[in-house]
């Protein structure tokens, strides 16, 4: 089963290094990892995807929690999250081919970035199967070049608050919780994906 695990980890040189030594010494294969920086100076977060069951799922929650940059470990497929992945792919587009593929671009929600003489790049973000849906579609064009940024996730909203609480970051009795409304439009509750 594919796990989405997150981990706070201090933001200072060897980290990454020393999270994928851990990964190789152990044997765990990694899908997908993906540092950058958070709100707070100090702190970066890691998105890790592996691939295993529940036990080695544990282990590597249980491993990565004992490295000493490591601030809090989540494996954020236990509960409701969201992921990203974003690429940027440089497709072959002959002029009389651009119409077709910017018009699969515009169904995927992504962006055209650039044009050249006989190519498009564009922009293409959501969950990895979504990429991975356009990519075989666009792959019959020819693609030159792709880069991905790999999967970030983050836990759902209506969670936040208690995982501050969880944290030390929000006192139980604070007034500055999010709060739900059900007059909300449907818009304004779920984001487009």
């Amino acid at each position: 089963m594919r796990h989405v695990i997150s981990a706070l980890v201090t933001n200072e040189p060897g980290v990454l290094a020393n999270v994928a030594g851990m990964f190789a010494a152990r044997g765990f294969n990694i899908d997908s990892l993906v540092v950058g920086r958070t709100e707070d100076d100090e702190l970066s977060r890691m998105t890790v995807v592996v691939e295993g069951d529940q036990n080695v799922i544990r282990q590597v929650q249980e491993q990565l929690a004992k490295l000493v940059p490591v601030a809090r470990v989540r494996n954020l497929t236990q509960s409701a999250y969201v992921e990203r992945d974003l690429a940027l792919v440089k497709i072959d587009a002959p002029p009389e081919k651009r119409h077709e593929i910017t018009e699969l671009v515009n169904m995927f929600r992504g962006n055209v970035v650039d044009v050249g003489p006989e190519s498009m790049s564009v922009e293409i973000s959501g969950r990895e199967e979504k990429v991975e849906a356009f990519v075989d579609l666009v792959g019959p064009y020819g693609i030159q070049e792709m880069a991905r940024t790999g999967v970030i996730a983050i836990a759902r909203g209506t969670q936040s608050d208690r995982l501050r609480k969880r944290y030390g970051r929000v006192e139980p009795d604070d007034q500055s919780k999010r709060v739900r409304s059900l007059d909300n439009a449907s818009g304004e509750s779920l984001p487009p994906s």
